[in-house]
């Protein structure tokens, strides 16, 4: 049976410093979508406000930028996808087994109180669908609640970017909230690698997470596991 993936993505292209731009981590998108489309699922990438997509530069340089970002670089239909998308208010929850976030940093910016995109991820869940996160993805389950009021996160395994790799990354005094401390906040039962920037995924049920770009394919691998058993 087929299945229908919705990814999600920033539409922010830099920090509150415009001089330090971001967007999305372009390969935490494709090496999902190269999972997802090995077994001939659907797959639509949605935005906030809808429309062009920015990249992290980070993300396309060596060796960030490997060959499955590569080949979405010069593939000018896949490109297409990121320049014109939809919004959360074009889009039927209804229609999806899967949402999946993407992450980069603009995502802490435009992800953790959209109501729309809050709206979309608790009727997938609350209809048996998979949520999902890779790295600072996980932003965009901070604040949705489910029907009775609670967190979707509270009292749920989960992981996503840390503050320990933040503070590696150099951006710790950039960026608008320690993610992994407001996760805690909310009730998740935040986890981590041993070391940072190792592959790390954490499933709790239908909730499946991904702590940084490197865990993305093993995140995907995961969510195909899970919608096969759907």
């Amino acid at each position: 049976m087929s299945r229908r993936i919705l990814h999600v993505a920033t539409n922010i292209s830099h920090f509150d410093n415009s001089a330090h731009s971001t967007g999305l981590w372009l390969s935490e998108l494709t090496h999902a979508w190269d999972v997802f489309a090995a077994k001939g699922y659907e797959q639509r990438i949605v935005s906030l406000k809808g429309g062009k997509v920015p990249l992290d530069p980070r993300a396309l340089k060596w060796p960030m930028r490997d060959a499955s970002s590569r080949a979405w670089l010069t593939d000018p239909v896949k490109m297409a996808l990121l320049s014109s998308t939809p919004c959360p208010a074009d889009i039927n929850p209804q229609d999806y087994d899967a949402i999946y976030f993407t992450g980069g940093h603009g995502v802490m910016w435009d992800f953790p109180d959209n109501e729309g995109l809050q709206a979309i991820t608790r009727a997938v869940w609350e209809k048996g669908g998979i949520v999902s996160a890779i790295c600072h993805g996980y932003c965009g389950l901070l604040n949705t609640r489910l029907a009775d009021g609670s967190f979707l996160v509270s009292g749920r395994k989960i992981t996503g970017f840390s503050w320990a790799e933040e503070r590696l990354a150099g951006v710790s005094g950039e960026i608008p909230y320690n993610a992994e401390s407001e996760m805690k906040e909310r009730g998740a039962l935040y986890e981590k690698a041993l070391l940072p920037f190792m592959s790390h995924v954490v499933t709790d049920g239908r909730l499946v997470t991904g702590q940084n770009p490197f865990s993305a394919r093993a995140t995907a691998k995961k969510i195909l596991s899970l919608l096969e058993g759907l």
